[in-house]
């Protein structure tokens, strides 16, 4: 049977969202930054975009495309909250949802059809929802595959929808630039068009053993690609591969030296860790360290725990004794903790008390956390850490499953 899939992209996503909750930004260029001191642009609205504001600028360069651009610090909590919202609305029209990042989504709508009428009427009440009760718009792309599905979500920006029918492809795909397709990066492209592939159709048509000898075994799958093929299924978290990883980065507003600076940082970056871990009942044994200087030299250290944790005073204490076993020559400009050697959390309390009082604790601030917020309420070996970071959500971020991600 062939299917039927949606990929649904919100158009402008953060600056939407602020351009909502402040109608004093609507109809205006607004560009969402991380910190007003070192920062690039992470999004900007369509009337930004009419001046050349794009993401990945920095301030300099966007600056001098729109010198009345207005600059609106992220707020991570908002984006999240509104997010969950808009996931929410998809699992009304099917439980097949495979979130991808913060503002987009994969819906399989095949075993829905029958209910709605057609994937074009669901696409429509979807976006209806979202207008009506967010005032947001996003642009929707209809398909037989995701890789279609993707491709067609980006044809009509913003508030568009496209489908794509299978008798459609090949002429779509004939004369369409290969970078054009997802999961065909920049790299990819360069290496492509020396072997004189340009389009998808060249793609489609190129020897695959020739791709093979050159790409290994992405070859077969890159002339798949040029022909619109694409056999992976839309998964919802509770089908996705097994996590092997968890973890968050952070690029700081500015270059520090003192170990108080790191460690703040570093009490930041294990909470948001060990929540992740805890909400899905992981621990693991291995926290790694990753730094990045103000040269721009990045590496990683790790260590080995004697049992799995996964609370977020040990993955502190883990990641700090890390850095104070490196000797240190430039300020940090960026920092990342890791959890992985992953396995699942027993249901069983611990047996000693003093273990099982930090558990029960751990388990209640966590409870307030989800109902109020992030970081409304932290272990007191963490609040010993003076201060607090400033973090942007990644557009990798999503409200299920567990992702590793890095936050800028």
């Amino acid at each position: 049977m062939m299917r039927t899939i949606m990929h649904i992209d919100m158009n402008a996503f953060f600056a939407a969202v602020e351009q909502q909750s402040n109608p004093a930004l609507r109809g205006q260029p607004v560009a969402v930054v991380g910190s007003q001191q070192r920062t690039i642009i992470l999004t900007s609205s369509y009337e930004a975009r009419e001046y050349g504001v794009k993401t990945g600028m920095t301030l300099y360069e966007a600056r001098q495309k729109c010198p009345g651009l207005l600059l609106v610090k992220a707020n991570n909590r908002l984006y999240t909250h509104v997010s969950s919202q808009i996931m929410l609305i998809f699992q009304d029209y099917t439980p097949l949802v495979e979130i991808s990042s913060v503002d987009e989504a994969f819906l399989d709508v095949s075993g829905s059809l029958h209910y709605f009428g057609s994937a074009r009427r669901i696409a429509y009440l979807i976006k209806s929802r979202i207008k009506t009760r967010l005032g947001l718009t996003c642009s929707v792309g209809i398909a037989p595959n995701k890789l279609l599905a993707k491709l067609a979500s980006d044809l009509h920006k913003p508030d568009g929808l496209t489908l794509i029918v299978p008798e459609m492809v090949a002429n779509l795909l004939k004369d369409l630039p290969i970078e054009e397709i997802c999961g065909i990066g920049r790299k990819t492209t360069q290496k492509l068009n020396q072997l004189g592939v340009f389009s998808c159709g060249e793609l489609g048509r190129y020897p695959v053993k020739k791709l093979k000898r050159q790409f290994g075994i992405v070859g077969e799958k890159l002339v798949l690609m040029g022909r619109g093929i694409d056999p992976g299924a839309v998964l919802s978290p509770e089908q996705e591969a097994e996590v092997k990883t968890i973890g968050h980065s952070m690029t700081l507003r500015k270059d520090i030296s003192l170990r108080e600076d790191v460690a703040r940082f570093l009490a930041q970056l294990a909470e948001m860790v060990g929540r992740r871990a805890r909400r899905y009942g992981m621990s693991g044994r291995t926290v790694t360290l990753t730094i990045r200087h103000s040269d721009f030299s990045t590496y990683s250290r790790q260590q080995i725990q004697a049992t799995p944790i996964h609370r977020s005073e040990e993955i502190y204490r883990a990641a700090l004794h890390i850095f104070d076993r490196l000797l240190m020559t430039l300020p940090v400009r960026l920092l990342g903790v890791r959890l992985s050697n992953l396995q699942y959390l027993g249901q069983q309390l611990p047996l000693l008390p003093e273990e099982r009082r930090r558990e029960q604790l751990t388990e209640s601030l966590d409870r307030v956390n989800d109902r109020h917020g992030e970081f409304t309420v932290m272990s007191g070996s963490l609040l010993t850490v003076k201060g607090k970071g400033s973090y942007v959500i990644s557009p990798a971020w999503r409200p299920e499953g567990i992702r590793n991600i890095g936050v800028r």
